[in-house]
């Protein structure tokens, strides 16, 4: 089980300005805009890839993945794939923007950066919670492409976005004495980590000492409530 980190926050802040507006998004050869374009039987085709392709990197890393083998699995001619991908390194990118992309989304999902900071903080636990135990497959997949060269180029894509909307969520928290002022490294620390411990024992379905263990809204709530003494001012 890889560790989980915080794919949001190793980048801070945000408008909530549809993701849709990144230049990614206005390139015609995006998995969303294809997907948009498709007649049903391709767009049925171009999701399967993109399933297979996860399975693939998860299950063999990237060294172990091929366009010729994605064809196999997929039951495509690898003709086929270069019809919707320029080469392996453009299909790796766009499937990563696309697992990125939904990720933000879900966890941005009815948050407003001018919460009150319990509001807000409460609010990205239980989208996060929701979006990572949901989708384990995405979630090991974004932890194998972290450590890859190509990540930093979806990340320069997808995230300034919301590093704006974070960021301005923690000034915002600042400015009305509901949040200590901490290093960033510091504050996602103590805001997040803890939460990515719970989800973990729950994929695992158990703690250290191999009692079972299922995330639950009181046990999620009792670890914010430690959380949040943590960070309010005294």
């Amino acid at each position: 089980m890889p560790a989980i980190h915080d794919p949001i926050f190793s980048l801070p802040i945000f408008p909530l300005q549809p993701i849709q507006s990144q230049n990614y998004f206005k390139n015609k050869r995006s998995l969303t805009y294809l997907c948009s374009i498709m007649r049903p039987r391709d767009e049925n085709k171009i999701c399967l890839l993109h399933k297979k392709a996860i399975e693939m990197i998860v299950n063999e890393g990237l060294d172990g993945f091929g366009v010729n083998k994605l064809a196999r699995a997929a039951g495509v001619s690898p003709a086929t794939l270069y019809i919707y991908f320029k080469d392996r390194e453009d299909l790796i990118i766009q499937v990563t923007l696309r697992v990125t992309q939904t990720m933000l989304e879900e966890s941005l999902r009815d948050f407003d950066p001018d919460m009150h900071f319990e509001e807000g903080l409460r609010k990205q636990w239980h989208n996060r919670a929701a979006h990572f135990t949901r989708n384990p497959l995405d979630v090991e997949f974004i932890e194998k492409m972290r450590y890859s060269h190509l990540y930093s180029k979806v990340s320069v894509e997808v995230y300034t976005a919301f590093k704006e909307v974070m960021g301005k969520f923690v000034r915002n928290a600042i400015e009305r004495k509901e949040l200590i002022e901490l290093p960033f490294e510091v504050y996602w620390s103590v805001a997040f980590a803890p939460l990515y411990q719970l989800i973990k024992f729950h994929t695992q379905e158990k703690t250290f000492i191999h009692k079972p263990f299922q995330l639950t809204e009181a046990a999620m709530e009792q670890t914010l409530q430690l959380v949040l003494k943590a960070l309010k001012p005294a």
